[in-house]
Parts: structure tokens; C-alpha cells; sequence
């Protein structure tokens, strides 16, 4: 009954998108950057920053449902790391939006879980990277296979889980992952690593060979409904109109509204402030980025409106006309 009325939501919430142009779709929200792992691949974590207070949390949170945001996700760093993530999750529901979760899966026990069942989390990801740890990733299956089973035996939640190819990963890894994921019953997808600014690194022929066998496995998945991934694995741009700030906003521990994660600083602006004209100003902005992006999450949610409002304006992030004048990462 859970996941039919998961789905139902789910459902609505493309029906108002469809309906209006004049709300996000989905947030990404940082309640912690801190990360107990530290993947060399990644660029969105420190080993030192503090949890965000949660009552400046559930303002965010409040601000996001005011502008009418569908889907809410938190990621990090690592959110599980912060200490009221349950009253985080439980405010997200309480604004009508779907609560969704990205995770290592580190700190995940039995209780763990029942307490995300019972704030309503919704939607939780686990990206494992390899199957035995490394030195690029620890996010490996051998670490997290028991949590895989605790997930399987008591989370309510809808459960996915992300296998990767590039970064200096073992390519055939992705396959042994996605198969134990959908073998325990939950849903796998795949990702290509990106570059330090979300630009896209052609597969190599082994890389390319293991992404075609997986994708052939999970033929449910989103991502077989464009042709976004197809064009990555390639080395090739993509021809499509990125809303980010618009369907699509990444908020940083500070409170501020970016593009994504990867172009932190654009537009740079206080979530607060955020205005259903900044939304509707974005939506038809172009970014210069968008045709060697591999931001996918950006491009699923951009695909709702690929078929309308040719955008009139454009903006390079990494500019002086708008916002910080350099693309702003975490060392």
C-alpha cells in the first residue's frame, strides 16, 4: 500500500509539472558536507565542516515547499552524519514533497532505517563503486552487502542502487553490483563518472561493452527513455535545454541556491530570496555547460520540458555577468 500511494504522489507530481512551468521539480539539499568516506573522484565533501543547525534546516525546507518544490532530496557530504536528519525528512513530507535520500550507506543499522520509515523517507540511492575497496572508492559492495540485506529486510522505502563505469573503477564491477542489487529487489541504475566540473569522459571499449550490459538489465530504468547517457558513453555533446534554477535547484550547506553541483556559484543566491520569477527567469535561460554535462539528474528533470519555451536568454557560468566569478569547488 505504501509504494501505491508512493506512486500515486510520484504520478501527481509529473501531472503539475506538466500543468506548470512555474515551480521546481526537484531540489538537492545539503544538510552536511562533512563525508565519512572521502572518494577520490568526488568534489562535494570536506572531513571537517559542522551540521547545519536544524531549525535553519526546516526554514530551507520551508522555503523550498513555498516556491512549490515536487521532489526534495538530500545528499551531502554525507547526510546521515547529521544528528536531526529524521525531523529533516519529516518536514520535507510535511510540505507535500517527496522525500528522497542519497547515501553511502555506511551508517545504516536495522533501527536506522525503521526511524527514516517513520519519518517518511521515500526514495533513498546508494552508489557503490566497486565490488572489493580501493584506493579511489570504498563505497564497494564487499563493505556494504550486509546493509544491502538490511535494507531489503526492513526499509518501507523505495530502495535504488547506482553502479558507476570511468573514474579509474574496475568496468566489469558495474555489472557484478547492478545484479546483486536487483537480485535483492531493488531497482539499479548507472552513472558515468564525470569530470571535476560535470563534463563528459568518453567511455573506453571495455567501460562501454559493461554500461551496455547492465543498461540491457535494467530496461525500467528512466534514462532508457532519452538518449542523454547514450551520447556520454560516446564522448558526444548533448543537444538540450538545462533548467536548472528553474525544475532543478542544488542548495549548499550555506543556504544558497547553484545550478547544480558541479557549477556551485551560479546564480549563487540566497534561498530565502528565491522568487517563483527567479524560477520562471532560469527556466528559460541556457546555459553554455549543458551540451557536455553529464549531470543526469539535471537532464531527467529538464526532460519534463524538452518539448516547450525555447530559452531566450543565455549565461556561462565561470563568467563575471552573473553571480561568483569562478566556478567555486571544495578542495
Amino acid at each position: 500500500m505504501k509504494a501505491v500511494t508512493r506512486k500515486l504522489r510520484e504520478l501527481g507530481s509529473i501531472g503539475s509539472a506538466l500543468a506548470s512551468t512555474g515551480h521546481p521539480y526537484m531540489a538537492h539539499i545539503v544538510p552536511m558536507r562533512r563525508c565519512n568516506l572521502a572518494c577520490t573522484y568526488c568534489n562535494e565533501f570536506d572531513d571537517f565542516s559542522d551540521p547545519v543547525a536544524v531549525d535553519e534546516m526546516l526554514r530551507r525546507i520551508d522555503h523550498l515547499g513555498r516556491l512549490g518544490t515536487s521532489v526534495i532530496t538530500i545528499s551531502g557530504g554525507e547526510p546521515l552524519l547529521h544528528p536531526e536528519l529524521d525531523q529533516i525528512i519529516a518536514r520535507i513530507r510535511k510540505t507535500g514533497a517527496i522525500a528522497g535520500m542519497i547515501t553511502n550507506g555506511y551508517l545504516l543499522m536495522p533501527e536506522r532505517i525503521e526511524r527514516l520509515n517513520q519519518a517518511g523517507l521515500d526514495h533513498m540511492q546508494i552508489s557503490i563503486d566497486n565490488v572489493m575497496p580501493d584506493e579511489v572508492s570504498k563505497k564497494s559492495l564487499k563493505v556494504l552487502d550486509k546493509k544491502l540485506e538490511m535494507l531489503a529486510e526492513y526499509a518501507d522505502f523505495h530502495v535504488n542502487i547506482n553502479s558507476v563505469v570511468g573514474g579509474g573503477t574496475p568496468p566489469q564491477d558495474a555489472l557484478v553490483v547492478s545484479e546483486r542489487a536487483l537480485g535483492l529487489g531493488f531497482s539499479s541504475t548507472i552513472g558515468i563518472i564525470h569530470d571535476g566540473s560535470g563534463q563528459l569522459k568518453p567511455l573506453g571499449e571495455e567501460e562501454r561493452n559493461v554500461w551496455d550490459k547492465v543498461r540491457n538489465l535494467t530496461r525500467r530504468s528512466y534514462s532508457r527513455f532519452n538518449h542523454f547517457q547514450e551520447a556520454i558513453a560516446n564522448g558526444k555533446p548533448n543537444d538540450w535545454r538545462c533548467r536548472a534554477g528553474g525544475r532543478y535547484l542544488y542548495i549548499c550547506e550555506n543556504g544558497l541556491v547553484h545550478y547544480c553541483s558541479q557549477q556551485r556559484g551560479y546564480p549563487g543566491v540566497p534561498l530565502s530570496g528565491y522568487q517563483t520569477a527567479d524560477v520562471k527567469r532560469e527556466f528559460l535561460t541556457e546555459k553554455s555547460c549543458a551540451p557536455n554535462c553529464t549531470i543526469s539528474c539535471v537532464h531527467q528533470v529538464s526532460y519534463i520540458d524538452h518539448w516547450r519555451a525555447p530559452q531566450t536568454s543565455q549565461i556561462t557560468p565561470g563568467s563575471t555577468s552573473h553571480g561568483s566569478p569562478e566556478l567555486v569547488q571544495i578542495r
